[in-house]
Order: C-alpha cells, then sequence, then structure tokens
C-alpha cells in the first residue's frame, strides 16, 4: 500500500530532512530551550533514540542557519539567530581502536581533516589540536565557538572488561576534553552524548560544572516519539497500516503502543516510542522487532557476565537513583548499563522513599533483549528454538500438557550447550539456573509470559508460563521425584496467587534426570480459578 510520505529511517542529518521533504516532528522548542540551559550540557539516551539527529539540529541552530526553521516552533522563541562556528565530532568514528595509541592517532585524523584546522608543530596530541582549532576559530570569527560531541563513550565502551586498557585510553579522552574548560571564555556552547555514564572525574575531570540533564523532566522528550506525536503526526500512517492489519486505526495504534512505547527518561515523563523503530514499521508497512536486528551490544553482555546478573529479574526492580543514574567506571553491577542502554526505563516513581521502578519497556525490547542473549547463555542460535518453542507452545494452547512435556523432554535432551558442565552439574542450584533462564529467555523471545523464581508467601515457584487460557505453575526437582514436586506446589501453595484470575491453573512437578540431562518424568493437577 504505497505512501508519498517520507520517513527518514537512519537519516541523522537535520538539513536533509527538511531540504527533502522527510516527517520531521518539531522538537525545536525544546532544541532552544536546551541550548539556553546552560553552557555545558551532558544527556545520555540508548542508542537509535536520535542523539544524532538532536545533534546536527542545534548544529544547524548555532550556525545560523534560519531558513531551516521556517514553520518550526523555535522561530517563536529566537530572534536573533547569531551565527557561531561550530566544532561538531562524532565519536563513533574512532571506535573499535584496540589501544591508547590507536585511539589517539584517530582522533588526530579526525580533528585534522576539518577545514579551519592550521598545523601548528606545537600541537601534538588531540587536545592540543582542539585547543587549537577552538583558539583559532575565536580569534577568526571573533565569536564563541560551540563544541559538539556526539556518542562520547563509543572508544571506551568495547573495553570496559580491560582494565588495564580501558585506563588507557580513558587517559587520551581525558586530555582531548580538557581544552573544553581551559578555554571556557572562548565557549558559547558544549553539548555532549552517548549512552553511557563515565564518571566526570576520570573523563571531564576539568568541567566541574557539566550539567546531566538525562534524567530532567525538562528534556525527557527531546529524543523519540511521544504518544501524542504518534496518534497526532503520523495518524495517517497509522489509518494506512490499519488496512494493512485488518483492523482500526485505534486497534493500530494499541498494537504501536505494545511494541514500541513504554519509555521514560525521568519522572514525571510522557510516553516515548523508539523513533528508528517506529519510522521501520511505517516505512515497511510491518510491525518489525527492529531492537533485535540491530542486536545486544557486546560490551553489555560481557558486563553482565562479569557481575552474574541475573538475566530472568528484570521486569520490576525497585531502586534509588544512584543505582541506575551511575557512572559506567564505577559500577559494581549490570544495572546501570541496563538502564543506560534502553533495556530498563522508568516504570514509576515514588516521591516519598525516592525509590524508582524499573522494567524492560516493550515488547519489542523484550523480544530483542532474549533472542539477544539467548547465543551468550545458551550457546543456541534462534533457528535453532524456534521449533521447539512453536510445538511447546501450541500444545500448551491446546490443553494437553503431555504432549507439551514430551516436547521438551526431547529439547532438554538435545541442547548442546550443557556438554560443557558435566561436573557442574551435580550442583543442584546449577541444572536449575540453567534451565530457568533457557524457558525465560527462549519464550521472552516470542513474547510468551514467562517468569522465574516467582516469590510467594511460602517461597519461589521455579517457573510460571501465562497462556491466553490457562497458567502453568512447574516445580523442578533435580534430586527428587516429580510428585515431590508437585507436592511443594501444593504444600507451599505456589498456584495460589492465580486462583482468582480466570484462567485454569495447572500445577506441573518435574524430575530431573543428570545422566540424560533431561526431563525424566513428570505429573500434573489442574485446578479451575
Amino acid at each position: 500500500m504505497a505512501t508519498d510520505r517520507k520517513y527518514p529511517v537512519g537519516i541523522q542529518t537535520f538539513s536533509r530532512i527538511i531540504c527533502e521533504g522527510f516527517i520531521y516532528i518539531d522538537k525545536t522548542d525544546l532544541i532552544w530551550e536546551l541550548a539556553n540551559y546552560a553552557t555545558y550540557v551532558f544527556m545520555s539516551r540508548p542508542r537509535r533514540f536520535g542523539k544524532s539527529l538532536l545533534t546536527s539540529t542545534l548544529e544547524a541552530y548555532f550556525s545560523g542557519q534560519k531558513d531551516l526553521f521556517r514553520g518550526l516552533k523555535i522561530m517563536e522563541l529566537e530572534h536573533d539567530w547569531e551565527q557561531y562556528p561550530v566544532i561538531h565530532l562524532d565519536m563513533s568514528v574512532v571506535k573499535g581502536k584496540g589501544s591508547a595509541d590507536e585511539l589517539r592517532r584517530a582522533i588526530v585524523l579526525m580533528l585534522t581533516r576539518f577545514d579551519c584546522y592550521q598545523p601548528n608543530a606545537l600541537e601534538v596530541t588531540p587536545g592540543e589540536i582542539l585547543e587549537g582549532l577552538i583558539r583559532h576559530l575565536y580569534k577568526q570569527t571573533g565569536r564563541q565557538v560551540v563544541v559538539i560531541i556526539d556518542e562520547y563513550d563509543s572508544p571506551l565502551l568495547d573495553v570496559l572488561h580491560e582494565d588495564e586498557v580501558l585506563e588507557a585510553m580513558r587517559a587520551v579522552m581525558q586530555e582531548f576534553y580538557q581544552p573544553l574548560k581551559a578555554r571556557e571564555a572562548m565557549i558559547k556552547f558544549c553539548f555532549i552524548t552517548g549512552i553511557t555514564k563515565f564518571s566526570q572525574l576520570s573523563i571531564f575531570s576539568t568541567i566541574n560544572n557539566l550539567k546531566n540533564v538525562s534524567l530532567n523532566p525538562r528534556f525527557s522528550a527531546i529524543c523519540g516519539i511521544t504518544d501524542h506525536e504518534l496518534q497526532t503526526v503520523f495518524a495517517p500512517d497509522l489509518e494506512r497500516m490499519a488496512k494493512v492489519y485488518s483492523c482500526t486505526p485505534h486497534e493500530m495504534y494499541l498494537k504501536f503502543k505494545d511494541m514500541y512505547d513504554g519509555y521514560h527518561f525521568a519522572h514525571p515523563s510522557e510516553d516515548i516510542y523508539n523513533p528508528y523503530s517506529v519510522l521501520s514499521a511505517f516505512a515497511d508497512n510491518h510491525l518489525t522487532c527492529e531492537w533485535f536486528a540491530s542486536g545486544t551490544p557486546r560490551f553489555l553482555i560481557r558486563q553482565m557476565k562479569r557481575f552474574g546478573t541475573d538475566i530472568t529479574n528484570v521486569e520490576r526492580i525497585e531502586v534509588m537513583s544512584t543505582a541506575f543514574d551511575q557512572p559506567t567506571d564505577d559500577m559494581d553491577d549490570a544495572l546501570p548499563l541496563l538502564y543506560q542502554t534502553g533495556y530498563l526505563t522508568i516504570k514509576d516513581y515514588d516521591l516519598m522513599t525516592d525509590i524508582y521502578t524499573l522494567a524492560i519497556p516493550n515488547t519489542e525490547v523484550r523480544m530483542g533483549y532474549a533472542r539477544g542473549l539467548i547465543p551468550a547463555y545458551l550457546g543456541l542460535k534462534i533457528r535453532d528454538t524456534q521449533g521447539f518453542t512453536i510445538r511447546f507452545w501450541r500444545a500448551l494452547k491446546s490443553g494437553d500438557i503431555d504432549l507439551a512435556m514430551r516436547e521438551m523432554q526431547a529439547y532438554l535432551a538435545s541442547l548442546p550447550y550443557i556438554e560443557g558442565f558435566k561436573q557442574k552439574l551435580q550442583d543442584v542450584a546449577t541444572v536449575e539456573g540453567f534451565y530457568e533462564y533457557t524457558f525465560y529467555l527462549i519464550f521472552s523471545s516470542f513474547n510468551e509470559l514467562v517468569r522465574t523464581q516467582v516469590k510467594c508467601a511460602h517461597g519461589r515457584t521455579d517457573m510460571v508460563i501465562k497462556m491466553p487460557d490457562a497458567i502453568y505453575v512447574m516445580e523442578l526437582k533435580v534430586h527428587g521425584t516429580a510428585q515431590q514436586a508437585l507436592d511443594q506446589i501444593n504444600e507451599r501453595g505456589y498456584a495460589l496467587p492465580y486462583l482468582t484470575d480466570g484462567r485454569r491453573v495447572v500445577k506441573v512437578g518435574i524430575a530431573f534426570d543428570l545422566e540424560q540431562r533431561t526431563v525424566a518424568e513428570w505429573v500434573t493437577e489442574c485446578q479451575d480459578s
């Protein structure tokens, strides 16, 4: 179904979006506020959330390109349109350098490619060259300089787990950023973006007045698409896609909301959608899972493994802001990275206790999270899990628990990952943990509601699977019988929280055979809610 509307999928240059007639969501009033908020500003946002477009728009504003902003909100706010020299640096171009020397050379090369660069024998290091650029532009134009740095943390993310290399590369970055404070009188505005938040003491050690607006409600909607914008700017697109999905425009809106909504970068905050995902969906006429397609960052997986993160405990986490709005290099668990990379977001806030509730934002991220971790934690490929998941799901949906368990039995026996852990399999917790991870990741990757280690009044249920017409409460015994597992469900009341749900409750006791590395037997007991 054709459309003449142009979606800027992957286009992050403001001038191109405006001049070539792409859809542009007008946030220039917020951009004007940001530009006049403080001299030094830092903002973190997850990948693919429009940080680069924001920096490009700021560059156009400060360089006085008034014609690009005709008809936009900023025209009612800005009257002078003074022109400032701009140094716009995209640090992602120096990503992947394996040593401090390689990083230093890459930054020098990037700086010396500016048209205003003038070679100076006394300016050798990245910081010296950046200071030279600032001084030259200030002297040449008689105006203060605007410095915009996008993806500042890109060079460091891949070496988070390598302490010695990280420290050396961090020293390069610290020297590079030093002129930003040293030449404060020459700087009109300095804006720095990234995914993570490194300690100011280690990276921006001299910028002691750097304002972090990442959790500031005033700017919570400056990146991304708000719920209001989806329903107004994209109303024609929702109507068009509703025809593709044979539903009403409102039902189509609800599908988008479930798939892409749910981000909050402050409290209070409007509902925010991932812009790349929404634009891709409209361009393709299909609700795609772009989060999975782009892959889970390697640095995040490494840190989760390093800190022994419970990958199933991401549905509701209550913490203070200091637990997730924390410098990456000071963290002692992976929670800050899970938040900063967008796998967790703010869902609620209690003003009295200063406690935030974090959770997975939406369906797209839940599926992407699970699919990204399956290879790393289970040693499997997504296609290796699809057949089993579909067969198991269909059996549960039809109410045939015996068929579902036979599918589980055959599948677990085929898992290759467990071969490398025969010695560890004597540890009951290792066995139970491995299979809890297995089923959590596999079913979450297909957006089935699976919970492991579910707390109740008298203990923890190994696994709960919620289907449209039934809830399955499962208990696994490594050293014991299936009947003992079922007895434990009944004696400890694992199923009681679900008896008023309205769905059929099925209790399943499972015995695991260490030698065969699969389910040995199972017993079931059904109870109507």
